[in-house]
């Protein structure tokens, strides 16, 4: 931020793409990003300071396009191969990824496009200041780029995150866009900024581990499945327990671990394919996840853009719309009897 590197990537993303499409532009960067990489919170990292430069720079609500990106990172840390709740899930309940991801998909996906259609449609009438006499600086959006790629192409987080740090102070310095010590300040400045963030998520998860270690996530689960009496009531059992769990916890991945022991027992009694139990258990980890306000991801978000998180749940509708297409998908399924189903 300090040596322009946002500001001019922002220049490049309002040249290069039409008005009425950067909304929903915005969001199929952040499914992509993060299907690719399968982490919520670097496609957050990496995405979320050019959206609020955007938003300034359309007038449009920090908030919508803060919410657009966080819509977007969890579409892929939903979905990907590599994403740690897919890991959980598909280990948890004993299903290869690709079962998990086809029955994953046919939810996912429905969602994710009636999101971008409402943001089609709500982008229709953005305007951007006329980018056609602006020169793209794009020494400044070296270190950008080179973050997203590397990234991208998978390498190791700290490693990309070096990288960037290193590739934008030489350009900086190099460059004269600011000097040596100026380097280093933006960076301190950067590290006390997440400071607040760190201290918040560090106070709830010790809060949440003494309510877990005193047994009160197990008596919660233990009361919602003592009155399961089919398939349909033991998957909404399975969303509700890794709902309540996630909301206990504020981490999708523990929520998973928490509860896919317990999921997996109440499959097998209820012949539910691990495959579904495992989509079940990853869509709504996610789902919650990506709306409550003291989730690692959304203060994140609401801490990079300045605003606050209630702000950015205003515009949470990808998120709003997989929750609605997922509880359909388990009310309007087939009760199913008979012999065990296999992954």
């Amino acid at each position: 931020r300090d040596m322009g590197a946002i500001d001019a990537t922002v220049q490049l993303t309002l040249r290069l793409l039409p008005d009425n499409l950067l909304l929903a532009s915005v969001f199929i960067a952040s499914c992509f990003i993060s299907l690719s990489v399968g982490t919520s919170v670097g496609t957050i990292v990496a995405l979320a300071p050019v959206a609020t430069g955007l938003a300034q720079a359309t007038q449009v609500s920090a908030g919508m396009m803060t919410a657009i990106v966080v819509g977007g990172a969890f579409f892929g840390d939903n979905l990907s191969f590599i994403s740690d709740t897919t890991i959980a899930a598909t280990r948890t309940q004993g299903c290869a990824m690709r079962d998990k991801f086809r029955a994953n998909v046919k939810v996912v996906l429905p969602a994710a496009l009636l999101a971008l259609a409402c943001y089609v449609l709500l982008g229709w009438n953005v305007q951007s200041p006329s980018m056609a006499d602006a020169s793209i600086e794009w020494m400044k959006v070296f270190p950008y780029l080179l973050v997203l790629v590397t990234a991208l192409a998978g390498v190791h987080v700290m490693a990309v995150l070096t990288l960037g740090l290193l590739a934008t102070g030489l350009v900086g310095v190099g460059m004269g866009y600011f000097s040596f010590m100026a380097w280093f300040r933006a960076m301190g400045s950067g590290m006390t900024g997440m400071g607040e963030l760190i201290i918040v998520t560090l106070l709830a998860g010790g809060v949440l581990a003494l309510i877990r270690f005193n047994g009160g996530i197990a008596y919660i689960i233990g009361k919602i499945t003592a009155h399961i009496r089919s398939r349909r009531g033991a998957e909404f059992s399975i969303a509700g327990l890794v709902s309540l769990a996630n909301l206990c916890t504020a981490n999708n991945t523990i929520a998973i671990i928490t509860v896919g022991p317990i999921a997996k027992e109440i499959s097998d009694k209820f012949h539910i394919p691990p495959r579904r139990s495992a989509s079940i258990l990853d869509t709504f980890s996610c789902l919650v996840q990506g709306v409550i306000p003291y989730g690692a991801q959304m203060l994140m978000a609401a801490g990079i853009a300045q605003i606050s998180p209630l702000l950015i749940m205003e515009y949470l509708y990808y998120p709003l719309i997989l929750g609605v297409c997922s509880i359909l998908a388990i009310a309007l399924a087939p009760e199913k009897t008979g012999k065990r189903w296999k992954s």
